[in-house]
């Protein structure tokens, strides 16, 4: 449609039509200093020098891809192909909106149906939605679905591995509604499975754990399983899409919904988004599960077509009795993750897999080795993807800020969540680390524990 702006004319006939003779009339019972605040706006600049100011602000990021970082829990690095990056670049994807006409939105109807096929294949489960806004909100949609399943049912149990900001989504959806959250205690790393048999009863409506945990820990998920559908309850497995490549789906071992965060399938750590949320679940959930959701059919020319299916469930149809007010899906980044997952292939995602793994690993024992540095959960027989727990002889906050001089992000102190655990920091090891570069993260790390140590930094 042609945007075609008010004449002068026509503006003094609404002016009129609202019992004002002129626009200062009409503004009049609006205090002056809000209409006219001070702005204290330094003076305009030149597009030359507004460039070098922007450049300027630029030069104080750290980007990434510039320093040595082991930084984890929920945000990671990983290579993304050149690929990713041109396709989504193009401006037939690029600037797409919402593709509420089919007719006009093909391409992005078929990207966005590719997408939930490939989520379906690599979670195991048989329904995929459209994408939501990150892991956060996809598992706090699914707190909510779960409940609205069964009103007879109000109480959640939350595995206390789950990532905090995630907790803390869940509890900002439930807020406003009769619902018990309830916190499955950590032990040694992992989800207390006997904590779990306590907790869980006839108003238990679901169960939600994820593996590899928050602590990079790889739960028993057949064991929660057995446990959970004994009692009749729904099981929410929250994952890392990479650990899918070496890790059995959820569907195997027996999830009724999966969530997470899609980031590492080629979107970038950026400044924590825009990211990726994704939601998979059983067949008998698909008239529930909130977002949107992508057909395939056939049209009246015989050709084969995509469109926007199911949309009673959506709130622009159903207003407040929605299966979810999320109004949108995050379709571009849909895109970079189909991109990634289609130039990877089933065998390209087991590679990586396997490298987070062994890089990992092979970081962990090194760090071992670091007088004063011990592995946490290890001696548990806890196994981990590409995250663990060290604990250090000198509180991680100084760790981090000593090695972060020197161009290295070390990790992610764990005090930040948990404030009694000022000396376990959080390492995270992806496959765009060297072993030379590990090797100089180790040497960097011990350096810098005997520095700290000798200035009675040690707790």
């Amino acid at each position: 449609m042609d945007y075609i702006p008010s004449s002068d004319n026509d503006l003094q006939d609404m002016i009129r039509a609202s019992g004002y003779q002129s626009f200062d009339d009409l503004i009049a019972t609006i205090p002056e200093k809000l209409r006219f605040p001070e702005m204290n706006l330094p003076a305009p600049l030149t597009e030359l020098e507004l460039m070098r100011e922007m450049k300027q602000i630029a030069a104080q990021n750290w980007p990434i891809d510039e320093y040595l970082s082991f930084l984890g829990a929920g945000a990671y690095d990983h290579f993304i192909p050149t690929v990713v990056d041109y396709l989504s670049g193009r401006g037939e994807f690029y600037t797409a909106y919402t593709p509420y006409q089919a007719e006009a939105s093909q391409g992005t109807l078929q990207v966005i149906y590719e997408y939930q096929s490939l989520m379906c294949a690599l979670t195991g489960l048989d329904v995929s939605n459209a994408s939501l806004y990150d892991g956060a909100s996809a598992l706090g949609e699914a707190a909510f679905m779960t409940l609205n399943i069964d009103p007879a049912k109000n109480k959640l149990l939350i595995s206390g591995c789950i990532h905090p900001e995630y907790i803390q989504v869940i509890r900002t959806y439930l807020g406003p509604i009769d619902a018990e959250v309830v916190i499955i205690p950590e032990k040694n790393g992992r989800t207390d499975l006997d904590s779990l048999e306590k907790l869980i009863d006839e108003k238990t409506a679901a169960v939600f754990v994820q593996s590899p945990n928050f602590f990079g820990t790889i739960e028993e998920m057949e064991q929660f399983s057995k446990v959970i559908k004994s009692k009749g309850a729904f099981f929410v497995a929250v994952v890392n899409p990479i650990s899918l490549g070496v890790l059995k789906a959820p569907g195997e071992y027996g999830a009724d919904i999966c969530v997470g965060e899609g980031q590492p399938l080629g979107i970038p750590v950026s400044f924590g988004g825009p990211y990726l949320g994704f939601f998979t679940c059983s067949k008998q959930f698909v008239h529930k599960i909130p977002g949107r959701l992508v057909g395939r059919t056939i049209d009246t020319c015989g050709d084969l077509g995509y469109c926007l299916t199911l949309q009673a469930r959506e709130q622009h149809i159903r207003r407040e009795k929605a299966t979810s007010n999320i109004c949108t899906n995050q379709s571009l980044m849909a895109l970079r993750a189909t991109i990634y997952l289609c130039m990877l292939g089933k065998k390209g995602m087991r590679e990586v897999g396997e490298l987070n793994l062994k890089l990992s690993h092979y970081a962990a024992t090194q760090i071992a080795a670091i007088d004063g540095a011990q592995i946490m959960h290890l001696n548990d027989q806890a196994p981990f993807f590409n995250e663990f727990v060290v604990k250090l002889p000198v509180e991680a906050v100084a760790l981090c800020e000593e090695l972060a001089e020197t161009g290295t992000f070390a990790g992610l102190p764990l005090s930040r969540f948990f404030p009694h655990l000022k000396n376990e920091l959080l390492v995270c090891v992806t496959e765009t680390k060297t072993k030379n570069e590990i090797d100089h993260f180790v040497w960097e790390l011990g350096e810098a524990i005997q520095k700290l140590s000798s200035k009675g930094a040690a707790v």
